[in-house]
């Protein structure tokens, strides 16, 4: 990938504009590894980082110096995979079980020419990495490892999917962290709660966030 295009957004900030989400986010993953000093805050969007920064530590020159020295990251398999139930992300993927039973799924298996369980492993058979929040509060968007299915969104909205819906649509997929109206084809349904007050943090995928989907009650 090539250097963001990176301009001011504020005096505490810079925006950092990408060519491609692939870029953003392998680019938020090298941050992370970086750990620069006095950046307080990465808001990701589907081509941009917001980068907040603390100016009695840095400044905006210093800032877009050390961008320029971070490498980007791919998401990788990591080996450890850990419980949907912890408050904080981490290097290790999160983990949701889901049950593959989705309104849709016959839909998908229609337009991709899967079986459904050649569907159920592609879906839980990669790596998947929160790119950007938005829609709804603990509604992450995520992108694959492996190859998308690009598929379209339903040609009608329904009006009420389910908290928990587990759905596919475009290079993304998504959980449902509460009922609302939505358009993507859905695929199943998980007890993770992807949204809570009662956390510390409220929402479970946060940008940056690696996920893992597996089929629920698989030994």
């Amino acid at each position: 990938m090539t250097g963001p295009e990176v301009r001011s957004a504020g005096g505490t900030a810079l925006l950092a504009t990408f060519d491609s989400l692939a870029d953003v986010v392998a680019f938020r993953a090298g941050l992370a590894q970086a750990a620069l000093p006095g950046l307080t805050e990465v808001v990701s969007g589907a081509r941009t980082l917001l980068l907040r920064f603390d100016p009695t530590t840095t400044d905006a020159g210093r800032l877009r110096a050390e961008l320029t020295q971070v490498s980007p990251v791919s998401p990788v398999s990591p080996v450890s995979p850990v419980s949907a139930t912890r408050e904080a992300h981490d290097a290790d993927p999160l983990v949701i079980p889901v049950t593959y039973d989705g309104e849709d799924l016959d839909t998908v298996t229609e337009l991709t020419g899967m079986r459904r369980d050649e569907l159920v492993a592609w879906h839980t058979g990669q790596l998947w990495t929160s790119a950007f929040c938005g829609f709804a509060p603990g509604f992450s968007y995520l992108t694959g490892s492996d190859r998308p299915l690009d598929l379209p969104r339903r040609s009608t909205a329904r009006t009420a999917v389910p908290s928990g819906a587990v759905a596919v649509a475009g290079e993304f997929s998504a959980v449902y962290p509460r009922t609302s109206p939505g358009g993507w084809q859905l695929i199943g349904r998980t007890d993770v709660p992807m949204w809570s007050l009662d956390r510390t943090l409220p929402a479970l995928a946060p940008a940056g966030t690696l996920v893992r989907f597996v089929v629920a009650g698989a030994a």
